[in-house]
């Protein structure tokens, strides 16, 4: 899942441009370029919002179905889903998931 969401979290979607920047296997892990420079601006490629996992989770937490029950006689319940954000929309399409 992470990897699927890496080009909108602040995770390095390069791991081997992340490599090459490694003197040693045993040397502490580099950042690539791009991880450094989503990091800095806050900003993924295409000039979204980067979040971190656990504001993705959040943000996607705001989706909700909700039934709705008419007062009205013989009328059956229904439900509604809320229409994602376009920042949502975004993080549903690169996990391949409908509401």
């Amino acid at each position: 899942m992470r990897q699927a969401l890496a080009p909108l979290l602040l995770d390095d979607e390069d791991k081997s441009a992340d490599e090459a920047f490694r003197a040693s296997v045993v040397a502490p892990a580099q950042r690539s370029p791009t991880a450094e420079a989503k990091a800095f601006t806050k900003r993924t490629a295409d000039g979204g919002p980067v979040h971190s996992f656990a504001t993705m989770i959040r943000n996607l937490a705001t989706i909700v179905k909700n039934r709705i029950q008419p007062r009205a006689d013989g009328t059956a319940p229904f439900d509604i889903v809320t229409r994602p954000t376009p920042s949502q929309e975004q993080t549903l399409d690169l996990l391949n998931v409908r509401p």
